[in-house]
């Protein structure tokens, strides 16, 4: 079967705005107010909860090792009760997700965030169905861009790894599509904008109704 394999956070659903969110909760906690904005602070929201607390910290001034690592049990808390307050899936997510099952692909997502969150956040989003995998951070040892999360999502939709590509938003999913010597797609409407054409990814997505015609370019 030909697989398709998505990213999450960035990719499937802009989740910034509640990332951001439970990063400022615990500065408030401390004290700290809201270090965080949420637009101009976007692309390190997708880079997970420990990058933007040690933002934040930076921000602050103070110092950050043991404090990032004490604040992020309390970051994926606060975030798991408040998952889909902002969040949303880009448009035309669902409609094309839909097409590639109808013409015969196999879909799944291989994501950074811990998998009881991002199951929580697919279903609450309606469309965990759609998908034949979930593998999150926490699925395997390793994560990504180490390439057997993405095997194992591939392998859980019922594909084959030979016949799949990633979908993604960062130099993360390009260095785990080229460590799992799979094609990579970058999407363009990220906060990371059209500069995703520096990672040299083998095709850009700047719309979802274009999906289905760039994946049956690069795997048929």
């Amino acid at each position: 079967m030909r697989t398709v394999i998505f990213d999450l956070d960035g990719t499937l659903a802009d989740t910034s705005g509640d990332l951001i969110a439970a990063a400022n909760a615990c500065f408030r906690d401390l004290g700290h107010g809201n270090p965080l904005d949420p637009v101009a602070d976007r692309s390190t929201a997708f880079r997970g909860g420990r990058a933007m607390l040690r933002l934040g910290f930076d921000r602050l001034g103070l110092p950050d090792t043991a404090a990032v690592e004490d604040q992020y049990p309390r970051l994926l808390a606060w975030y798991g009760e408040n998952i889909d307050v902002f969040t949303k899936l880009y448009p035309g997510v669902e409609a094309a997700v839909e097409r590639l099952l109808e013409t015969g692909y196999t879909v799944g997502i291989c994501t950074n965030k811990p998998e009881a969150l991002a199951e929580t956040l697919m279903s609450r989003l309606g469309v965990r169905g759609l998908f034949g995998s979930l593998v999150g951070a926490d699925t395997l040892p390793v994560r990504k861009p180490d390439p057997a999360p993405y095997a194992l999502a591939v392998a859980r939709a019922g594909g084959d790894v030979s016949r799949s590509l990633l979908i993604g938003d960062t130099v993360t999913d390009r260095e785990t599509a080229r460590a799992a010597g799979v094609p990579c797609v970058l999407i363009t409407f990220g906060p990371n904008g059209r500069q995703v054409a520096d990672l040299a990814p083998e095709a850009l997505l700047d719309d979802y109704d274009a999906l289905a015609a760039v994946v049956s370019r690069l795997i048929g």
